[in-house]
């Protein structure tokens, strides 16, 4: 089934081109099917690269979507162009009265600092408190994750010795979850990131279960038992050339990163990586969809927490 977005979004070229199947608001209105309705709060600086990567994996699952995009009201974006936000995406303010299936929270590129210290950190716990009452299941992924974690459980992120890049194993550790139904005992997933959370923490909350770890990469994926609160600390939508863009940012840049691990061929950067996490990212946000959002969700609804 197709992913709803806008006729002129630039993703939408992309993703059809690619085969993913894709509609307008013109032909969903003609077909009697209620639409999981899905919010993605975008809070990379690169907000057309992100959206294409998150409606790739979501019109990669067997059911019809349809997609609200906001951005941050409290936050000048300077890497996207304003025609862009303008056009394609709307902020909190306009949706606060409005219910979701679903949402996705992004991550960005701000870790090193104090979440009290992130320029839009009120109208982030703003909406955090928000998801609570106005939508069923929410993911949340790197940065996004580790806010909501910091929020809604206590948990405090710590700074790594040097930034974690690379594509890395995971190991499952909770197989029964519906989270992971159809998955390996192992995920291949792409981490990019400066600080992390430790498991003991999670556990000591006693409000979070660790679901998959990895001996160099730490916590993965994380839940609450009911499945409301989703947390992935990796990007299993990156595109190939992801990790590989943004080594390169960082080396024009005179920041001498570490190559990715487990990533380029031989790790020789001139070569193009092989993409072995994208199976576990179209089945993870199929689960989410599915599990957490569509199988909870009744067809008529106005409100999803009744």
């Amino acid at each position: 089934m197709p992913v709803n977005i806008p006729r002129d979004l630039p993703a939408r070229a992309i993703l059809e081109d690619e085969g993913i199947f894709v509609m307008s608001d013109e032909r969903a209105r003609t077909q009697d099917i209620r639409p999981m309705r899905i919010a993605i709060l975008n809070l990379m600086p690169t907000k057309e690269a992100t959206e294409t990567q998150l409606l790739r994996v979501l019109g990669s699952t067997p059911l019809q979507v349809e997609v609200t995009l906001l951005h941050m009201a409290s936050h000048s974006s300077r890497n996207t162009p304003p025609e862009h936000l303008e056009a394609f995406y709307t902020t909190f303010a306009d949706v606060e009265d409005q219910y979701f299936d679903g949402m996705i929270i992004t991550g960005a590129p701000i870790e090193l600092l104090k979440f009290e210290d992130v320029d839009y950190w009120p109208e982030m716990v703003q909406i955090l408190d928000w998801t609570r009452e106005h939508v069923y299941s929410t993911l949340h992924i790197c940065w996004g994750a580790q806010a909501a974690l910091y929020h809604h459980h206590g948990v405090q992120k710590y700074e790594l010795p040097s930034k974690l890049s690379g594509i890395f194993e995971h190991r499952v550790v909770r197989p029964e979850s519906a989270l992971l139904r159809g998955l390996d005992d192992s995920l291949t997933v792409p981490q990019s990131r400066h600080t992390g959370v430790h498991a003991a923490d999670l556990e000591s909350a006693g409000t979070v279960e660790v679901l998959a770890v990895g001996d160099d990469a730490g916590v993965l994926l994380a839940t609450t038992p009911d499945l409301r609160q989703v947390f992935i600390t990796g990007h299993p939508e990156y595109d190939r050339d992801t990790l590989d863009r943004e080594y390169k940012r960082d080396a024009e840049a005179g920041l001498s990163p570490a190559l990715p691990e487990n990533y380029y061929p031989d790790d020789d950067p001139s070569r193009e990586p092989a993409v072995t996490w994208r199976s576990y990212g179209v089945m993870l946000y199929a689960n989410w969809l599915n599990h957490c959002v569509y199988q909870q969700v009744p067809f008529e609804q106005s409100h999803p927490l009744r």
